[in-house]
């Protein structure tokens, strides 16, 4: 489900390419990395976390819709990563969270430029 067509937000995240092409949209959703966790009393959890990439630049925005299985691998590393080292029954750290998984962005694209977005974050 998209949810910015749900909030009518939808149109608002479009940018022509030069004006004179049809609309491109800057944001990639990918899907959503999931990760075990142990919960208190030993038994086991899910942290899922959903991300997308918003990028301005057209060439850019193609090499990452190019790299979207790697993205999802360092993204899943990650992710398992912070989930290993995630006390039972603890929040787990979004700020650091995010900085890895722009880190792992920026690794695998080979330059700055696209930008990391994060959804939902949740462990259960």
């Amino acid at each position: 489900m998209d949810r910015r067509a749900l909030l009518g937000l939808k149109t608002s995240t479009l940018r022509t390419s030069g004006g004179s092409g049809p609309p491109q949209a800057s944001y990639l959703r990918l899907p959503t990395i999931t990760a075990n966790v142990i919960r208190p009393g030993g038994r086991r959890g899910v942290m899922t976390v959903e991300t997308g990439i918003d990028t301005a630049d057209a060439a850019l925005r193609a090499r990452v819709a190019q790299s979207a299985p790697r993205l999802r691998a360092a993204y899943a590393a990650v992710v398992q990563q912070a989930a290993g080292a995630l006390l039972p029954g603890a929040p787990p750290d979004i700020e650091r969270l995010v900085a890895q998984l722009q880190a792992a962005t920026n690794a695998t694209m080979g330059r700055a430029g696209a930008r990391l977005l994060i959804g939902t974050v949740m462990v259960v």
